[in-house]
């Protein structure tokens, strides 16, 4: 850890642009590390607060924004898929909300998490409050446990990070088929 530390007091500026780029793409262990560095003195903490909010947010709402624009277009040429688009749909008109809560913390969810809303009915307003919303829990939840037990979440991480990840992914995706299947009983009835 004291050479990826070092790296990071070397590198300095360019850390940030690093990490809100890290954000914008996906969900993962670098907020972690960089409140961890933050509280070893090697960052600034407001900075990586600052970019971890920002790259978790604006990935999110360009996400969004791709599904809105261009989602109609794409599952029409896929008639096949339009069933789950619809499944979905349904989904995120009843529980859109919880699962833009959710989806952040999955292993692999967050990089498609926000197109199947940008494919529903949520108006852009109402996701850009609960995306901002969410975002700010995701970043302080992530940085705060960095910052706080940046030791730990080392020895976590190497003592097999990935698996609870994995179990995240697998409670998210029964609960998404248990969701679905509410949503088609309800229709049937």
């Amino acid at each position: 850890m004291d050479g990826l530390l070092e790296l990071v007091r070397e590198y300095g500026p360019w850390i940030y642009l690093l990490l809100f780029v890290y954000c914008a793409l996906k969900s993962g262990a670098l907020p972690l590390f960089a409140g961890y560095a933050a509280q070893a003195g090697v960052l600034e903490l407001m900075p990586v607060v600052a970019a971890t909010f920002a790259g978790g947010y604006l990935g999110d709402e360009a996400r969004f924004a791709i599904a809105r624009r261009y989602g109609d277009a794409w599952s029409n040429k896929w008639p096949r898929v339009q069933r789950a688009i619809n499944a979905a749909k349904a989904l995120v008109a009843r529980y859109g909300w919880a699962y833009i809560f959710l989806y952040r913390y999955p292993k692999g969810m967050r990089t498609i998490g926000a197109l199947p809303i940008g494919l529903g009915s949520m108006s852009w307003s109402k996701f850009t409050a609960l995306n901002a919303a969410s975002a700010v829990v995701w970043t302080f939840a992530l940085v705060a446990i960095g910052f706080a037990f940046g030791a730990q979440v080392e020895q976590a991480v190497s003592a097999g990070w990935g698996a609870a990840s994995v179990f995240l992914l697998l409670l998210m995706v029964i609960g998404i088929f248990y969701a679905w299947w509410r949503i088609n009983r309800i229709h049937v009835a």
